[in-house]
């Protein structure tokens, strides 16, 4: 069923270029991280967002970080995030430990099959964001994506405080 754009209400209705923004934007998202998965999953037995929880803590100095903030850089649920920390803590890429600052806050902690898994999954997952998405784009297109979900999340992060 269609809406009418002119319907006489407060809402402002997405303009057709807005449209054209947004639709794809939404589908070309949810496709590219399908996309990334499968490549992970089927090169490395990895699913994207374990790739993506141990390439977080591995760019920290100590390779640890406190699960609130691991939830928070990864758009994540703390309840979310607990259960996906708990299988990968099976899997042995994860422990988790007591954060030294705050005996009540728990850190995730990569260990070396974790490290080992992630520089084995690198490759492979670069590969696919560079095939996918960054060798589609200009620079000029890179460096405006970069500005404009820079500002979106820092929005979106504001509202969330």
């Amino acid at each position: 069923m269609a809406v009418d754009a002119a319907d006489p209400g407060d809402t402002r209705w997405l303009t057709e270029t807005e449209m054209t923004a947004w639709r794809p934007y939404m589908v070309s998202t949810l496709r590219l991280r399908q996309r990334l998965h499968r490549e992970l999953v089927e090169a490395h037995d990895v699913s994207l967002i374990d790739y993506e929880v141990l390439a977080a803590l591995s760019a920290t100095a100590t390779g640890s970080m406190r699960m609130s903030e691991l939830a928070a850089l990864l758009g994540s649920t703390k309840s979310r995030l607990s259960h996906q920390i708990g299988r990968m803590e099976r899997a042995g890429y994860i422990r988790r430990g007591k954060d030294p600052e705050d005996k009540r806050g728990v850190t995730a902690d990569l260990t070396g099959d974790g490290a080992a898994v992630l520089r084995a999954a690198a490759p492979t997952h670069v590969a696919g964001v560079r095939a996918h998405m960054v060798d589609l784009l200009t620079d000029h297109e890179q460096a405006a994506l970069g500005s404009a979900f820079t500002r979106v999340l820092g929005h979106l992060e504001q509202l969330d405080e």
